[in-house]
């Protein structure tokens, strides 16, 4: 035999009438869970977020064809570029930025609030000028007077190593990684960085120098072995171009001394400083094809990036939405109030 589940419908006319008669409790929960969640998020102080899109430009041969394409619509950037032999691929790009010398960098940044009270450091401005919700101010006066810590005279004039970090230290940098987002759209490469911060100017300026410094980080990577050849190459150069013209400075003054010279002894050293003129001259031109070669190597293996969305001052908050959030609260402390007295008066 079939067994029949019997669904019946919900009586929303039978609930509303078991409700109404507590409707007063309503009346007064409802009002004071709206006012007790908006004073409790009117503490969290308002954030604002910057975001910048770039796009690099492409390192090496990728896997082209129907192969390429499926790949990408499945997301699956990486065995697209599986051709591509450098690697600092556009995957590794987050990792970048959350690392500790790439967020010493940032520290150096030079801020200023958007009222234009506060110009200091970033790390400066992450240690001394940051609002937070009273609870945590009270939570961490409450720790530092349990356990202190000593005090952090760091000034922002050298850059943090990052080798021994001291515990508040070690705390900032770690909220960054909180602050400073990035995303990469593995079907595009399209890196995104986002920045969060309570002052929309800082906000702003962050993330415009963490594109910058990202920029220079993948072209000091990818350059660097061009880059050592052609300083190499541009030595050597120098080097063959004062021998040539030492040379040719003592044939001169051989030259201008013995004008009406025949003697043999002179002849042949004179030619002697002429072949020896000759070579240091060739090398000197070989040395140079060998550096401009170099150099346009360097600037071959120098990257570009295309950036798609710069960074702007945004003008609304980002967060947290109060309104949205006490009347969720409302909504939920209504269900748990029917809730409540449904149970409390089953018949």
């Amino acid at each position: 035999m079939e067994e029949k589940e019997n669904n019946a419908p919900i009586d929303v006319t039978a609930i509303f009438k078991k409700l109404w008669p507590h409707r007063k409790t309503y009346y007064k929960v409802l009002p004071a869970v709206l006012i007790i969640t908006y004073l409790i998020t009117v503490c969290i102080p308002r954030y604002y977020k910057c975001t910048v899109k770039l796009a690099p430009e492409p390192t090496g041969p990728s896997v082209s064809g129907s192969l390429g394409s499926l790949a990408s619509s499945f997301g699956l950037g990486s065995l697209s570029k599986m051709g591509n032999l450098d690697a600092l691929n556009v995957e590794i790009y987050p990792d970048i930025i959350e690392s500790m010398d790439f967020v010493a960098d940032l520290m150096l940044v030079q801020v200023t609030t958007k009222k234009g009270d506060i110009k200091t450091n970033y790390y400066t401005y992450l240690r001394d000028y940051q609002k937070d919700a009273w609870w945590n101010v009270i939570k961490g006066r409450i720790i530092e007077w349990i356990k202190p810590t000593p005090k952090d005279t760091y000034n922002g004039e050298e850059k943090i190593s990052v080798f021994n970090l001291t515990k508040q230290q070690s705390e900032i940098f770690k909220s960054v990684s909180g602050r400073i987002r990035c995303n990469v759209d593995k079907k595009t490469d399209i890196v995104s960085i986002t920045v969060t911060d309570i002052d929309p100017l800082v906000c702003a300026t962050i993330a415009n120098m963490t594109c910058k410094k990202l920029q220079e980080f993948i072209i000091a990577y990818r350059t660097n072995k061009a880059n050592i050849d052609y300083e190499y190459y541009k030595k050597l150069t120098a080097e063959a171009k004062n021998a040539y013209v030492k040379v040719r400075k003592q044939y001169v003054t051989l030259a201008d001394a013995n004008q009406d010279v025949m003697l043999p002894s002179y002849k042949a050293k004179e030619e002697d400083l002429e072949d020896e003129m000759q070579l240091k001259y060739n090398v000197y031109t070989a040395m140079n094809t060998q550096m401009q070669a170099a150099q346009a190597k360097l600037q071959e293996a120098t990257p570009a990036f295309t950036v798609i969305q710069s960074a702007s001052v945004p003008i609304k908050p980002a967060g947290p939405k109060r309104v949205l959030i006490s009347i969720g609260m409302m909504i939920f402390a209504f269900f748990v109030v029917s809730a409540q007295i449904m149970i409390n008066h089953r018949s």
